[in-house]
């Protein structure tokens, strides 16, 4: 056996199913080893989506994703990923070949670790055969107790001498430590509970950590104690679906009428959200209301600024349980925040409804607003990043687990990555992409790795032909948006090209039957919604308001 072959070995033992892969010099062996042991590998063509792919891979599956790549620009390619997988707090392993440590000058030669370090992910380089089993075990645990990304450099020629270490290996799982759910204080329990009964609009904010700890139900319940409206942030988007006090997202891209209940009120219970700056639109969006956050780990200070009033800590579910209790044995009563008239409200609000001059061409809320319609809300749905995504975040019907979303580090280029690693995830089901088409044109080559490995996605690309949130931001300051924009084109045409379905549509006339089309098809399809540039979002207008010049 070769080092390569252990390697793959050991990492197949770890629990990897998926591998997200472009092959070089130095991770070719071990991907092909990797292969030979049934892994099943997703070759595309960037680094950077390998990564990306990997990402959304491991926030749709709850587990760890694993990529590979090659030395140098292998693992400079990975410098706007990462640090989006560090921010999101996304437990990956990736796999980074080195150049060769008996060679006195190799072209791709590079100290990698300051460059991975740099962009926050850990770094762990395995230069002996003695510390393999014990580093890659460390990565994997490290990933998945830490919940970050982890970078491990084994140089090639390493990787080609014979394994003449133990054939015995411990995988991460068994040493994982499987703590309890933590119990918050009794002291602190009651001290919520007559924050929570002295207070009359109290809207409760669920994030990720309340869907890990699966406190859904428990929220639900406590804001029907209490009377309380409801959100999520952004990742959990769905996750109170059905409850007709559901106000969608909170933060930046809170819709017009969630903006003005969150005005109104006078507590904010955030539950497993970490209150960041977008979840509170820089501290714009809950004016003067207090805020209780019941957390694991709660930060007292995030992004710069102080998150909370008051701190329940304790497992999300097991907490929101305790305060429920404590609220029933003082008798509390639920406000009068909730009723007919504002469930009305909520059922029909639209998430904007400025008015904007006709060009000609669609207006992306109502591309929206027909996808919503037509789509089947079982299918997963991929929100991306720039401009386009305020549209479609509103979209409704969707459960938290088929809404997926990675949009820290604000980087555009990542919807069809993102959508390919849920697609791999999520074998058995339709992927849906929203995104724009200068994010399309990034990475337009994975078109190709969707052909390839045969996923059925169906892509819709809100098309204004140019950089949406940029055309936006120059015309506020009354800049020249020319360096903005590239055009529409027929991006429909791009995918023909790489063997997919495409269409163009200027109006929406056909939507329907085309959906019915593309379902009953095997082949994935591209849809290029020609939209107008002149639509912008609330959050947008709210954030770069015309400016006076001259």
């Amino acid at each position: 056996m070769l080092v390569h072959e252990k390697l793959a070995q050991i990492v197949a033992q770890e629990g990897v199913s998926c591998h997200f892969t472009l092959l070089g010099d130095a991770n070719m062996y071990f991907a092909d080893s990797l292969d030979a042991l049934g892994v099943e590998s997703i070759h595309v063509r960037h680094e950077h989506c390998a990564c990306s792919m990997a990402m959304s891979y491991a926030r749709a599956t709850g587990d760890l994703g694993f990529c590979s790549v090659t030395c140098g620009p292998g693992v400079t390619q990975l410098a706007t990923a990462l640090p989006a997988a560090v921010r999101a707090s996304i437990p990956m392993v990736i796999f980074a070949g080195e150049s060769p440590l008996g060679k006195a000058w190799y072209n791709q030669q590079l100290d990698q670790a300051p460059v991975v370090r740099a962009l926050g992910a850990d770094y762990i380089a395995i230069h002996t055969q003695g510390q393999i089993a014990g580093k890659l075990r460390e990565a994997f645990l490290s990933a998945r107790l830490h919940q970050k990304p982890v970078v491990v450099g084994i140089p090639m020629d390493l990787q080609h001498h014979e394994w003449t270490g133990s054939e015995d290996y411990v995988p991460s799982q068994k040493i994982m430590p499987k703590p309890a759910p933590l119990h918050p204080a009794p002291e602190a329990v009651i001290e919520a509970a007559e924050l929570v009964a002295s207070a009359r609009k109290i809207v409760l904010i669920a994030g990720k950590g309340a869907m890990r700890a699966g406190a859904s139900e428990a929220c639900a319940a406590l804001a029907d104690q209490c009377g309380a409206l409801l959100a999520t942030t952004l990742p959990v988007r769905g996750l109170f679906v059905d409850h007709p006090f559901d106000l969608g997202v909170a933060g930046g891209f809170s819709s017009p009428l969630a903006r003005e209940l969150f005005a109104e009120a006078d507590l904010v219970i955030a539950v497993g959200a970490s209150l960041t700056q977008h979840m509170r639109d820089a501290g714009k969006l809950f004016g003067a209301a207090k805020v209780l956050q019941i957390d694991l780990a709660p930060k007292g200070i995030n992004q710069g600024a102080v998150v909370a009033d008051h701190v329940l800590q304790g497992d999300a579910k097991v907490a929101v349980q305790k305060l429920c209790e404590a609220l029933e044995e003082r008798g509390a009563r639920p406000s009068d925040w909730r009723g007919d008239t504002l469930r009305e409200r909520i059922a029909n609000a639209p998430g904007d409804d400025a008015k904007f001059p006709e060009d000609g061409y669609l207006d992306p809320r109502d591309v929206i607003s027909s996808l919503q319609e037509i789509l089947p809300k079982q299918w997963e749905m991929v929100n991306s990043s720039g401009h386009c995504s305020y549209f479609s975040a509103q979209m409704r019907g969707w459960q938290a687990r088929n809404f997926h979303v990675i949009r820290e580090f604000g980087a555009i280029g990542n919807g069809l990555s993102y959508a390919i690693g849920v697609a791999a995830a999520r074998r058995d089901n339709t992927v849906v992409l929203i995104d724009g088409d200068g994010s399309l044109l990034m990475h337009a080559q994975e078109l190709e790795t969707i052909r390839r490995h045969g996923f059925k996605l169906l892509i819709c690309i809100l098309n204004d032909g140019a950089y949406g949130s940029e055309i936006h931001k120059l015309r506020s300051e009354g800049l020249r948006d020319g360096g903005a924009v590239h055009g529409r084109g027929d991006l429909g045409a791009v995918a023909r090209g790489f063997g997919l379905g495409g269409k163009v549509f200027t109006d929406l006339s056909t939507l329907a039957s085309d959906l019915d089309a593309f379902d009953e098809g095997e082949d994935s399809a591209l849809w290029d919604f020609h939209v107008s540039d002149l639509v912008s979002s609330p959050i947008m207008r709210q954030n770069h308001p015309a400016k006076r010049h001259g």
